[in-house]
C-alpha cells in the first residue's frame, strides 16, 4: 500500500510577482493555482505575509484570503501566517472573524511571531515597542479569548469574531512555537520550507510535550515542502533553478521578482553558495515523478507529518500547475 495515500495534502502560496510581470498577473496565478488544487483535492491554501519585498504580494494577507476564499468552493483558505508581532490581536480577530462569517467553516489562522520584513518597515507598520518573549504567548492568548465564545464580564468584543472559533495554527522555524503550540494544544506547522534544520527536533518537542485541548486531541504537524516536479529530472533540475536564483537573493540580501530558469546556473556558483541553497531548501523535493514519490516517502518517514503544504516556485505558471499535478499523482497514485 502507498504510505502516502491518505496524507492531506495543501498549498502555501508566497504569491511571487515574476520577473516581467506585474502584482496583477501575480495576483491572477495565485487565484488560479487556488482553484486547480481545490479540483485537485488539496485541504487547504495559505498565503503568507511578508512586507517591502519586491518579489512577493502577499503583505495585505486577510484581504487575499478573502479574495481566494470568495472565488472557491471548498477548500480551506488562511494565513500561513500572519505576524502577531505586526498587528493587534483585535484587528487580526476582526478581519478574521469577518472571514468566517463570510465563509464558515473554511477559513484558518496561521500566526507566526517573526516579523515578516526588515527594521525599517517593522517601524512603518508602528511596531515602536522591543519585542519580548512573553509577547507572543500573550498575543496568542489575547486572541484565543477575542474568538471564543464572549463572556459574561467581557469588556473588549471583537464584532464580527467573538464565537466563531477560527481554527488557530501556530508557525515555526525553531523550537519556541513548537513548545508554544504543545503547551496549548494546537495544531503546529514547521516552516521546512525555508529553515529545515530543526524540523526532526521541533516535531518531537511538540509531539512529546502536547497536552490535549478543547480543539484538539492530539497532535497536528504540518510541514512546509519545496516542490518542483517535471517528466525528468533534467527538466525539474533546469525549472528549479528559479527557485535557487531566489534563495540567493534572499541569502544576499537582495530580494527581486521571481526570475526565469536559468541553463547551468548551479554549476556557475561558488561551492558556498551551493551549499548556502542546500541548507535553505534541505526538505525540498525536485525530481522526475519516481524521484519526488520517492523523496515525498522519505520525508514522510522520517516525520510522520499529518500534511504537507508545499511550495513551488516555477516561473511558468502552467508548468507551475504541471509540477502540482505531478507531485500529487506521486502521493496519492495506487
Amino acid at each position: 500500500m502507498n504510505p502516502l495515500a491518505k496524507l492531506k495534502l495543501s498549498m502555501l502560496d508566497l504569491v511571487a510577482i515574476r520577473e516581467g510581470g506585474t502584482v496583477a498577473d501575480a495576483l491572477a496565478i495565485s487565484l488560479r493555482t487556488a482553484r486547480h488544487v481545490e479540483a485537485l483535492g488539496y485541504t487547504r491554501y495559505w498565503l503568507a505575509e511578508h512586507h517591502n519585498m519586491p518579489g512577493i504580494a502577499s503583505s495585505a494577507t486577510a484581504v487575499l484570503v478573502g479574495h481566494i476564499a470568495g472565488n472557491t468552493q471548498r477548500i480551506r483558505v488562511g494565513s500561513g501566517g500572519i505576524m502577531l508581532p505586526n498587528h493587534a490581536p483585535l484587528v487580526v480577530a476582526e478581519a478574521f472573524g469577518t472571514l468566517a462569517e463570510l465563509y464558515p467553516g473554511r477559513i484558518d489562522l496561521g500566526l507566526g511571531r517573526a516579523p515578516g520584513t526588515d527594521g525599517l518597515t517593522m517601524r512603518a507598520l508602528r511596531r515602536d515597542r522591543i519585542e519580548t518573549e512573553a509577547d507572543f504567548p500573550r498575543d496568542v492568548a489575547e486572541l484565543q479569548r477575542l474568538l471564543g465564545p464572549r463572556q459574561a464580564d467581557q469588556q473588549v468584543v471583537a464584532v464580527p469574531g467573538a464565537g466563531t472559533e477560527v481554527p488557530i495554527w501556530l508557525l515555526g522555524s525553531s523550537l519556541f512555537s513548537a513548545r508554544l503550540a504543545a503547551e496549548r494544544g494546537l495544531a503546529y506547522a514547521f516552516a521546512s520550507h525555508f529553515a529545515p534544520a530543526l524540523l526532526l527536533q521541533a516535531i518531537e518537542i511538540y509531539r512529546h510535550n502536547f497536552k490535549p485541548s478543547a480543539k484538539l486531541d492530539k497532535p497536528y504537524v504540518i510541514i512546509g515542502v519545496p516542490v518542483i516536479a517535471a517528466p525528468t529530472d533534467e527538466e525539474a533540475g533546469y525549472l528549479a533553478t528559479s527557485a535557487f536564483q531566489r534563495v540567493l537573493g534572499i541569502l544576499r540580501g537582495d530580494r527581486r521578482p521571481l526570475p526565469p530558469p536559468v541553463e547551468g546556473y548551479v554549476e556557475s556558483l561558488h561551492p558556498q553558495e551551493r551549499a548556502g541553497i542546500a541548507d535553505f531548501l534541505g526538505a525540498a523535493v525536485i525530481g522526475s515523478p519516481e524521484t519526488v514519490r520517492d523523496g515525498l516517502r522519505e520525508l514522510h518517514a522520517a516525520t510522520g507529518a499529518d500534511e504537507m503544504m508545499f511550495v513551488s516556485d516555477v516561473f511558468d505558471p502552467e508548468l507551475r500547475l504541471r509540477s502540482l499535478d505531478i507531485a500529487t499523482q506521486a502521493c496519492w497514485q495506487p
